[in-house]
């Protein structure tokens, strides 16, 4: 294999530190709905990535298959479902909280391969899944204890978590037939359509923002859509899915720092008691899955 053009490493730090800066963004955002923001990132995502797609990919869009374009609608309105919720948890709770639960996605999406491919979990996946939720149980009760509110933010941040996996879920058997592009375009226009029809629902306005609110707007969509995503994406060519993983476990770090600088957002002692817990666990998990798929590949490579 080539050499890589850029350092992956260094490209998967610039990442975190990307997608780290979306809570931060969002809180900025304050007094537009969490659904018109949802709405306004991937908006202006599409309408970036358009030339590109115009240019390079629209050949693509001849060859989907009827099944592709509805698993990907639907993983658009997982997608969109997923904005709303986690934009909307920043609302009640604080930065660290959101994002913390928010990157308990991995476990939820272990368990729908569960469900969905009976995926079999070794006794140190479960183990490390238990450490990751109590650390959130941990977080949610303290939460509680300062504000019954931040709980109910809480809440909408795991149940974000959940809708971002069955995003992934239905992405994952799309992907093998489409380009990065093309899938990553079509889905994040489902998601644009799905999220306008919500807005209409909700009459909530499309205008009469501040130019904060615009500035902060293109900046989602492109420092941790582009800069923080694309560029995850763009590693995993050089690099594996669990070093990937291992990188987006250190978002709710990079986050909760932001927060403190940015909007002087204190960390709780159940807060750093119950994130140190939970990245731990998540530590664990996936270096564990990690080391199961990696026998999995060799007893087959022996048949």
């Amino acid at each position: 294999m080539r050499l890589p053009p850029f350092y992956p490493y260094l490209a998967i730090f610039i990442g975190v530190i990307s997608v780290s800066t979306s809570a931060i963004l969002v809180k900025l955002a304050a007094g537009a709905p969490a659904a018109i923001i949802a709405n306004y990132r991937l908006l202006f995502a599409v309408i970036f990535m358009s030339p590109i797609i115009l240019y390079k990919y629209r050949d693509e869009f001849k060859l989907i298959h009827k099944k592709d374009w509805i698993y990907s609608a639907l993983a658009g309105i997982f997608l969109a479902t997923h904005f709303i919720l986690w934009f909307e948890s920043l609302n009640y709770t604080s930065v660290a909280s959101s994002v913390v639960l928010v990157t308990l996605q991995p476990i939820f999406a272990f368990i729908g391969t569960y469900i969905f491919f009976q995926e079999r979990f070794s006794q140190a996946a479960i183990i490390s899944m238990m450490i990751a939720l109590l650390g959130s149980i941990i977080i949610g009760w303290g939460d509680f204890q300062i504000e019954g509110m931040a709980l109910f933010g809480d809440i909408l941040a795991l149940l974000g978590a959940i809708a971002v996996t069955g995003y992934f879920l239905l992405g994952q058997n799309v992907r093998k037939r489409l380009s990065l592009m093309t899938y990553t375009f079509v889905v994040y226009s489902m998601s644009t359509i799905t999220l306008i029809i919500y807005n209409l629902l909700l009459q909530n306005s499309f205008t009469g923002y501040s130019s904060t609110h615009w500035w902060v707007f293109i900046a989602l969509a492109i420092i941790p859509t582009f800069f923080g995503h694309t560029l995850f994406n763009w590693a995993l060519k050089w690099v594996s899915t669990a070093t990937i993983s291992m990188g987006v476990i250190l978002e709710p770090v990079g986050a909760s720092i932001l927060a403190y600088f940015i909007l002087g957002e204190h960390i709780s002692s159940s807060q750093w008691l119950g994130g140190s817990i939970v990245i731990t666990g998540l530590f664990l998990f996936i270096m564990g899955t990690r080391r199961k798929r990696i026998v999995t590949i060799s007893e087959k490579a022996k048949k």
